[in-house]
């Protein structure tokens, strides 16, 4: 019977641990920050940290977005399970670009929220001189900043009001869908949900 106790005691310790351990799978979105891993004049690389901070890993979903000053856009994707995203700027040299990074995890807590957390910051070509004389460039960006966590920022009826439980399918910047997209964020029946299979 004293082991049977033992045995009890030690299987509810281990389920608490596990329990916590699930809840710790992500850090402040405020330590997150983009970098610019390869970039020439025709290629940028961006790096996010956030999918190796965030776990499981394999429901990380970034909506990346590149935009010029105009708004219009350079690059968009949907990226799971990875942490990189390259594109081609294809604009001039002296212009800049916005850089707009959402990761998504509805699998992954920090802080009893989801992990939903947003950086946005703009890129510029800056050159300079090696030691040598010798001019190069490369992209970076303007203000570095961090990720800001968008649990709280928003709620769903703040962002659209009218919402009724119809079954009727929502982006996140409130607009009817007709389809469920795979990979992204959508809003049905008040409720935020990633569809990752058909």
């Amino acid at each position: 019977m004293k082991k049977l106790s033992l045995i009890l005691v030690i299987a509810l310790g281990l389920t608490q641990i596990t329990k916590v351990q699930a809840q710790l799978t992500s850090v402040d979105c405020n330590t997150m920050g983009l970098t610019v891993n390869v970039s020439d004049t025709n290629i940028v690389d961006i790096y996010h940290p956030g999918h190796y901070l965030t776990s499981p890993q394999e429901y990380n979903v970034i909506d990346w977005e590149i935009t010029d000053n105009q708004g219009n856009i350079i690059a968009q994707e949907t990226i799971i399970d990875y942490h990189r995203f390259n594109f081609q700027p294809n604009i001039p040299l002296t212009d800049t670009l916005n850089v707009s990074a959402h990761l998504m995890n509805d699998s992954a807590f920090h802080q009893g929220s989801p992990v939903n957390c947003l950086i946005q910051d703009q890129l510029y070509w800056k050159e300079d001189y090696y030691s040598s004389g010798t001019l190069y460039g490369r992209w970076t960006f303007v203000n570095e900043n961090v990720g800001v966590d968008q649990n709280g920022v928003l709620g769903i009826e703040d962002l659209i009001p009218s919402l009724i439980m119809d079954n009727r399918i929502y982006d996140v910047m409130g607009r009817e869908l007709k389809v469920a997209p795979i990979g992204q964020m959508y809003i049905q029946n008040k409720k935020k949900h990633i569809k990752f299979k058909n």
